[in-house]
């Protein structure tokens, strides 16, 4: 230790260890050495939270280095200023007497700079015949020269971490959305499993993220949610390949005979606006697997539009997906959806869930009035017709209203 070049405080300001240990480290600059003034301010910015100082703090040290005329920290010049504390204020943006003080003292506490106090505790320089500054008292700078590795090696830690936590934050919306829409498509697809239970343990997972996370925090609820993904994956996957094995029995000669003529499987018509197939009875208008043209059902529904996938429906599917989103907005469990796609139909239950969500307003509980709807539907007592034709009554009287 270079104990030739400790100062103590003028003062009441105390004498500290940890101050003599940043002044010999100061006056161990090895010769020749300089930096960038503002490269190495920069540094301190990025690292202030690791510095443990504040914003405000990082205005003063900009200050104090305005009044440093060099571009370069350099070990063969001095490095004091000795502004007063109103010059300081007024290139801090105006800060007030008592907030500089404690701003200054942050600075020390942090090591980026020293105080080299005169003996009546004044700030100046004295200069010699030729006018070059003899002997100055103020604040020194020499710190920052001291530590700039130290200080560029935080700011690129930092810079990595931040990119981590980016980078992993990224990686966990797209995971999260994975998650919730290949529950989704399970659900309409009407693949086996406790799907509710799933999305329970979804919905309980993405409400354990903090508001504010940490990157530890994000690692944690990206983990968590992978496992939930890849239980999703081997569900869907089983499906698959049981599909793919039941072509192929198909495929080799073998007969199966399917007593259910409305399958859940087949969730898409093949046209962009199925219509009803004719039966020979009269109870066509009461049949609730009867299928209603899509453009009819988004003009008696327009709320729901907003929710598929781009903010538009255009097809029966992505009227499905947008079916199964409102679904978990208004509270509806997936096995009620679930159970009114077997008994409905999947296309009329995505439309019977956009009517829902049209009259949202006026339905105390969304679940319990499609499951009576469901039930309606099971005994043929439950047309959709007749709630789509007054939806769009009640759409052309706003329109004539409003015009």
């Amino acid at each position: 230790m270079h104990v030739g070049h400790i100062t103590t405080p003028f003062g009441r300001r105390p004498m500290t260890l940890a101050l003599m240990k940043r002044q010999a480290a100061v006056a161990g600059i090895e010769s020749g050495s300089s930096v960038d003034k503002w490269k190495v301010f920069r540094d301190a910015s990025e690292a202030r939270n690791l510095l443990g100082i504040q914003d405000r703090a990082l205005a003063v040290l900009n200050a104090l280095l305005t009044f440093y005329p060099e571009s370069e920290l350099a070990s063969d010049r001095a490095m004091i200023v000795f502004p007063s504390n109103a010059q300081l204020s007024i290139r801090a943006h105006g800060i007030t007497g008592t907030t500089l003080r404690r701003h200054l003292a942050a600075l020390v506490d942090a090591g980026l700079i020293l105080r080299k106090d005169s003996a009546n505790g004044k700030r100046y320089a004295r200069k010699n015949r030729t006018g070059e500054i003899e002997q100055a008292y103020g604040f020194d700078l020499s710190p920052l020269l001291a530590r700039a590795s130290e200080l560029s090696a935080l700011s690129d830690r930092i810079a990595t971490d931040r990119a981590l936590f980016r980078r992993t934050k990224e990686t966990l919306s797209i995971c999260r959305r994975d998650v919730r829409k290949l529950i989704s498509a399970a659900i309409v697809e009407g693949v086996s499993g406790d799907w509710e239970a799933i999305e329970t343990r979804y919905i309980e997972l993405v409400g354990s993220i903090p508001r504010t996370p940490s990157l530890r925090d994000l690692q944690n609820s990206l983990e968590d949610i992978e496992k939930l993904r890849h239980i999703v994956l081997n569900l869907l996957e089983n499906k698959l390949n049981s599909e793919k094995m039941g072509a192929y029995d198909i495929g080799s000669g073998c007969h199966i005979q399917n007593s259910n003529t409305e399958s859940i499987i087949e969730i898409e018509p093949h046209g962009e606006e199925p219509e009803a197939q004719p039966t020979p009875n009269s109870e066509t208008q009461n049949d609730p697997t009867k299928t209603f043209p899509l453009s009819i059902v988004l003009r008696a529904c327009p709320e729901i539009m907003s929710y598929g996938p781009g903010g538009m429906v255009s097809s029966w599917r992505e009227l499905m997906e947008a079916a199964v989103l409102v679904r978990s907005m208004l509270g509806v469990t997936p096995g009620a959806y679930r159970n009114a796609c077997e008994i409905m139909g999947p296309e009329n239950a995505a439309a019977t869930m956009a009517c829902i969500f049209q009259r949202a307003g006026h339905i105390n509980s969304a679940g319990g009035y499609l499951r009576d709807l469901t039930a309606r539907a099971q005994r043929r007592e439950f047309s959709l017709g007749p709630v789509l034709m007054a939806l769009l009554r009640t759409n052309a009287g706003k329109e004539r209203a409003a015009s």
